[in-house]
């Protein structure tokens, strides 16, 4: 999982594996988001498609619980991986 650049202020990218833990990936959303008001979270492969989706509802209702109503926006994204170019499923986390 990833933080914030302490060098450019940048919020990092979350990235989720296929065996990520659920609520550990929820916390690290839910803990960017209190602070940024907004996170994002990456994921390449069905498996951990899934596990971000399931984090990304368990962070929602984190959220929820300290008064924040989020909105989750999927799209497309080309990262290159040891130079190859793979398509990964971004989520952007925002205020609704």
């Amino acid at each position: 999982m990833e933080t914030v650049n302490s060098d450019t202020g940048h919020i990092d990218t979350i990235k989720v594996a296929a065996n990520s833990r659920t609520s550990a990936v929820a916390g690290a959303i839910a803990g960017v988001f209190r602070e940024h008001q907004r996170a994002e979270v990456q994921a390449i492969g069905a498996s951990a498609v899934n596990q971000a989706v399931k984090a990304l509802a368990l962070a929602k209702g984190y959220l929820e619980e300290d008064g924040f109503n989020i909105v989750c926006i999927p799209y497309f994204v080309d990262v290159e991986i040891d130079g190859k170019v793979r398509t990964a499923i971004r989520f952007t986390v925002e205020p609704h």
